[in-house]
């Protein structure tokens, strides 16, 4: 690889590779190599396609990063064609290599269907899942080898450097940021520009860039992604910000549980210094940027500034006060003034510094525009990465993109923002997804986390669910956070138990606001939202909870009575056969269930496969027996 001297070498290299990379005459299949679908066996689809290959067969192999649709793993894409290949194993190859590389025809058991009656989409662009989207953060992902610099070049990577080392002032290049609006992707929304103004200010000859991409949201795998898919987009980035804040220092912290992302990031790294794109006087500017990485061991809290800089430094993730702010000296990392911004911000900036501030202004929001990245997971039926423009609604995301709710049913509610975020319910269903909504709603936007929920699910359940992963994850620093989050829980627990106490509710509420008001950092700060969400949209849940010992979604051990429906029953005797308290009896012609053994443990529930056993309200008409609950 011989190395850059100049912008000339780089704009005479990108033409080169233009023409060679990606010839449109020649079939190539860009096999998802991203996490999911390395666990689903993209890699041995890889491997049968270089077989292929090595028997004389013409094709180009790309092992792409995520491309998104990643409930139908393995995916790929086979190009001229376009056809967009789910479900793909090893032995599927050889249906590839004969129908589509040999002729051009698709094969059919492969290509995706919304269902059986339905014909199947042929290529990746008509996809539902695909056809709302609008990829600027992923642009690249499933587009090109992360592990090959010269993919990235070809595609148009390194451009938005050359013109900002060619042709812009760093006044020029943090203008464009600001103009654009571009808010930070890592769930507070602040914007990019304001954060460089202030970093590029502060007094002091060493200043640092940082990018976080400690993605701690369970189920949020979007700053990940383009770690594992296109890590030099955030490279191009981070050198841009560089160049604006005249630093000469970077550094990506990244959690160790992330191996494919932290490969991914060395390879790239270095191959931009041996090409002359990162080091001493690049491509011959006289400009100095060093990048380094620095693995974290998975706390939720170094999300935190604060805390993932006290991590870079080598001490514990613990959140320090502020001011001094990140921007200031005595701040940031070991003192020196830093900019921090998580990675899909910062590959959100070379496509703004090509294409344009009106280019990027024209999508999404007034006060949010752009696009947003986020995993989509949940009760829904094609899970996986999208990334939309900001603005549209969670109707579009949920039914259009993700094909609607597993099983056609009810939707009840969407969680968004990760454990520190909040539901929100059906009747919002047409809410624009932006940050100033989201927050108006009682959510946020977050890192992009989105957990789709279904009629089956409990409400209550769900919050004590998100609050004890904050509780568990709480550095401990503050009492209001370590304390207050452990006492909510403790209530939580007792409601879902069937032993909540009138007032619990109000007590929920004095609480949650004194942690969010008394908390030294954003965990803390955002931790009673889950809770505060549901008691706001969904209270009802809490007090049949609390005052009719009831679960309605059946969810809850501990609450309602249990009976058996005679006219149901088939008399099949699992019931007897599960229940460990010997509380279903059996008379000549009948089973029921004797209130007095019971105790509420759902096994003779869950075992029943006709669904003959009940859960009532407490004080029901229980058919048959004697109901002894008050």
């Amino acid at each position: 690889m011989d190395k850059l001297k100049n912008l000339d070498d780089l704009k005479n290299l990108r033409l080169l590779l233009k023409e060679e990379t990606f010839r449109p005459d020649t079939h190539r299949v860009k096999v998802c190599t991203g996490t999911a679908c390395l666990a689903s066996g993209s890699r041995k689809v890889v491997e049968e396609f270089e077989m292929a290959k090595g028997k004389g067969y013409e094709l180009d192999i790309v092992k792409t990063g995520c491309q998104g649709l990643c409930q139908k793993g393995p995916v790929m894409k086979v190009e001229p064609e376009g056809y967009f290949y789910q479900k793909v194993k090893g032995n599927d190859v050889s249906d590839i290599i004969s129908g589509t590389v040999s002729v051009g025809q698709p094969v059919r058991k492969l290509l995706y269907r919304d269902s059986f009656v339905n014909e199947p989409y042929e290529l990746m662009d008509n996809l539902p899942f695909y056809k709302k989207q609008v990829r600027i953060a992923l642009r690249n992902n499933g587009r090109i080898d992360p592990n090959n610099i010269y993919h990235y070049i070809a595609a148009g990577g390194y451009s938005s450097l050359e013109k900002v080392l060619s042709s812009m002032t760093p006044e020029d290049v943090l203008d464009v940021v600001k103009k654009a609006n571009l808010r930070g992707r890592g769930g507070a929304g602040f914007p990019a520009g304001l954060k460089w103004e202030h970093s590029k200010k502060a007094p002091g000859k060493i200043k640092l860039v940082i990018a976080n991409g400690d993605e701690g949201d369970p189920g949020a795998f979007m700053d990940r992604s383009i770690m594992e898919g296109d890590p030099h987009s955030l490279i191009e980035g981070m050198l841009i910000c560089a160049y604006t804040l005249n630093a000469e220092y970077g550094f990506i912290y990244v959690r160790h549980e992330y191996p494919l992302a932290v490969k991914n990031l060395r390879i790239a790294i270095n191959q931009a210094e041996e090409l002359g794109l990162l080091g001493e006087n690049i491509l011959g500017t006289g400009m100095d940027f060093y990048l380094d990485i620095r693995e974290g061991a998975g706390a939720f809290v170094c999300g935190e500034s604060t805390a993932l800089v006290a991590s870079i430094e080598g001490d514990r993730g613990f959140p320090r006060p502020r001011p001094p702010r990140l921007s200031e000296p005595g701040g940031g990392a070991w003192g020196y003034p830093s900019n921090l911004n998580n990675i899909e911000t910062y590959a959100c900036i070379p496509p703004i510094i090509e294409k344009g501030v009106e280019w990027f202004l024209s999508i999404g929001t007034k006060n949010s525009p752009g696009t947003k990245v986020f995993a989509l997971t949940g009760k829904v039926k094609n899970t996986g990465l999208v990334e939309v423009p900001m603005g549209i609604t969670l109707r579009e995301i949920i039914f259009d993109i993700g094909g609607g709710i597993i099983g056609d049913k009810e939707f009840k509610a969407i969680q968004t923002g990760g454990p520190s975020g909040g539901c929100i319910p059906a009747s919002l269903l047409d809410l624009p997804v932006d940050f100033d909504t989201l927050t108006q709603a009682g959510s946020m936007m977050g890192s992009g986390g989105m957990v789709v929920l279904d009629e089956d699910t409990c409400m209550v359940d769900v919050a004590k669910y998100f609050l004890s992963f904050c509780q568990s994850e709480s550095c401990g620093k503050c009492p209001p956070c370590r304390v207050g989050t452990y006492r909510m829980l403790q209530i939580l627990e007792d409601i879902t138990s069937g032993k909540g106490k009138p007032g619990d509710i109000e007590r929920l509420l004095e609480m949650g606001k004194n942690i969010n008001e008394g908390s030294l950092c954003g965990l803390g700060q955002g931790a009673p939202n889950p809770v505060l969400s549901t008691i706001r949209y969904f209270r009802e849940e809490y007090e049949e909870h609390i005052y009719d010992k009831y679960c309605r979604a059946k969810v809850c051990k501990g609450l309602g009575v249990f009976r058996i429906e005679q006219s149901e029953c088939f008399l099949c005797g699992l019931c007897e056969k599960a229940c460990p308290y010997d509380a279903v009896k059996v008379t000549r012609d009948s089973y029921f269930i004797d209130q007095d053994y019971c105790t509420k443990c759902k096994a003779c529930y869950l075992a029943c496969p006709i669904n003959a056993v009940k859960i009532e309200k407490a004080g029901a008409r229980v058919m048959g027996q004697e109901s002894k609950v008050s």
